[in-house]
Order: C-alpha cells, then structure tokens, then sequence
C-alpha cells in the first residue's frame, strides 16, 4: 500500500511524541529478561542499548519500531528484569534513612492525619493508579512521593500502551500509617516493625498480582492479560525509577508488593 504525504508527516509526529513520552517517563528501559520468568506466547520489550548490544552478540537482528511498512503500529518487547529480588533489594534500614530525611513526623492517628493539609497530600483518588480499600493505613503522601507515585502510574500505562498491552492501572494497598496503625498491626503480625517507613508518609506499596482493568471507551472485545506479565512491565517501570535515583524498593515475596520510598 502506498504512503501518502499526510500519512509520512503524521507518523513523524507520533513518532516524535512517543519518543518524548519514553525519554521523560523511562530513562532507562529495563535491561534484559530472564527466560525463566517469561510464559509462552508473551511478548518482550522495548530494547535498550544494552540490551541491543546482548542481542548483537548473540546475533540476533534487533530493531526499534514504531510502524511497519504498512503503517501499522508495532507491538513493542517486554524485558522485565532478570530477578525481582536482585533489582529490587533495598532493605527496611536503607528506606528508613530516606524516609526520615524526606518525610513529616510521625502522625499520631486520622484525625491528625487530616489535620496536615499543609504536609501531606490526599491520594485517594487518581486517573494512574488505583487505592485498594485500606485497613492498616490512610491515603496520604508527602508531596515528593506522591508525585512518584503519579509518575509510576503514568509510566505503566504509557508502556503498556506502547506494547501494544490492554490499559491497566496499578493499585495501591498501603499508605500513610498513623502510631495507631502500627500498633494494631502489631499485634496481628510479629514481624510488623513499631518504626516502619509508612509513619513518614515516603512509602507505598504497589500489589504485583492484582491489577485494575481500563476500559474500552470503544468496547472493542480484547484479549484478557495475565498477571505476569503486567507484573514484568510495571517491574520495568519501577526499575526505571530505581535507576534514576528516584526511590528505593525491595521486593516483598509475602506480601505480594513492591515497598517503594522516595528518594
């Protein structure tokens, strides 16, 4: 099929606009993938250099493309990372540091809570992300982290959309905890530590087995995704922000989640 003139221009701007949105939003796509992690069927992601330069050497013909020569918009590769645990593994005393030095005093209880209009920020409700129903905790940020957290949404449904992935949002399963949280939480759970980086209003917890589905505006009937590897492309996103200096996260095996301090 012939390209017309409008058509050239018009992929030219796509092109342009989606190379903004990765080099705002994923400085750095996610290095390689771990073979035992993918499933039959799923796609990669979006090759670095890096990871084009793995590609070469064990030479394999990888490219960047936005549009085949039909005009037609390609699915990108997903990556992942090679180990959730050796990406993310920064430990309770590493965020602990940051979350002291960029967050608010302890909050005594929801009252108090609210009562930090001028400290925290309410994040209940966002077009990125979703809040799951809260008990041990409230929704409420430091500025710095909340605005992390918005760009981590953004970034996940951006690189979805790239790949050519049916848009979901990420959900958010604790926040802010007050003195009395905590407490509570002690006493249901051993491990819980009495100074968590939850008091400071730094940390959040993203679920990676459970995700919000978008719906079509058009209601076009499309393939369900699986868990896994909506789980491979926010672990993208994550390293991304990991790498950028932007927050410390460690890999929770039992509680599902990844534990993310600003930095």
């Amino acid at each position: 099929m012939k390209i017309t003139k409008k058509q050239y221009i018009l992929a030219f701007f796509t092109i342009v606009a989606v190379l903004a949105i990765i080099r705002c939003t994923s400085p750095k796509i996610a290095e390689g993938g771990s073979k035992e992690e993918m499933m039959p069927g799923d796609t990669l992601a979006t090759p670095t250099a890096t990871a084009l330069a793995d590609d070469v050497e064990k030479g394999v013909k990888a490219e960047i493309r936005f549009f085949d020569e039909k005009g037609n918009i390609v699915k990108n590769r997903i990556y992942s990372v090679p180990r959730f645990c050796d990406a993310f593994p920064d430990s309770n005393n590493v965020q602990l540091a940051s979350a002291k030095e960029h967050g608010v005093k302890p909050v005594l209880n929801r009252a108090d809570a609210e009562k930090r209009h001028k400290e925290l920020v309410y994040i209940g409700a966002n077009p990125f992300f979703c809040v799951d129903k809260l008990k041990r905790s409230t929704p409420y940020l430091v500025p710095r982290a909340a605005n992390l957290l918005g760009d981590i949404g953004q970034s996940f449904m951006d690189s979805l959309a790239i790949k050519g992935i049916p848009l979901h949002k990420c959900i958010v399963t604790s926040v802010l905890r007050t003195r009395e949280d905590v407490e509570r939480l002690r006493t249901t759970n051993r491990n819980a530590t009495e100074n968590s980086c939850h008091l400071y209003g730094t940390t959040f917890d993203i679920c990676y087995n459970r995700y919000t589905r978008v719906n079509d505006p058009e209601g076009k009937q499309m393939k369900a995704t699986g868990n896994d590897t909506l789980k491979w492309v926010l672990s993208e996103v994550l390293r991304d922000m990991r790498v950028a200096n932007r927050c410390y996260i460690k890999y929770e095996v039992k509680q599902g989640c990844f534990h993310i301090t600003v930095r």
